[in-house]
């Protein structure tokens, strides 16, 4: 588990350097793509399918982002997308193609859908999150106007 806790954060932190993340935020970008890649390394040891545990992983990708977007006043696609590489199910699409050029339709359909499947939790898992963070602040709003 320790490996997994090191190697989530340095491909998390990464790519937020990659991606030209502030320096002040590539260790919480670090954080956001470890707990969500420890959420869901957690549930597929437990036998969840990999894409619910990709889902729930990328939901809370996304509520840590916003999370973190408000405390130190940065846009949250800072912390969304480096959070969410750890998640990303490159390995998956790249044996889809390799088995693709070797000929081998049936495996490769199973796992560009399962790539496709993954790559729809992802995107899900962050626009739930978004859509709570924004009733939740809709919410916060009409009870301080009353």
């Amino acid at each position: 588990m320790g490996e997994q806790l090191i190697t989530s954060f340095i491909a998390a932190a990464g790519f937020g350097v990659l991606f030209n993340a502030p320096r002040n935020s590539l260790v919480q970008c670090g954080l956001v793509g470890m707990l969500g890649w420890v959420l869901y390394f957690g549930l597929a040891a437990e036998g969840t399918d990999t894409v619910p545990a990709t889902l729930a992983g990328a939901f809370l990708v996304g509520g840590l982002s916003q999370v973190c977007a408000k405390y130190y006043k940065t846009p949250v696609i800072i912390f969304n997308v480096s959070g969410i590489i750890p998640l990303v199910p490159g390995g998956l699409a790249y044996d889809a193609m390799r088995n693709f050029v070797e000929n081998d339709y049936n495996l490769a359909v199973q796992l560009a859908v399962k790539a496709a499947l993954i790559s729809g939790a992802i995107a899900i898992g962050l626009v739930f999150s978004e859509v709570i963070n924004q009733i939740i602040r809709k919410a916060g709003r009409t009870r301080a106007i009353k």
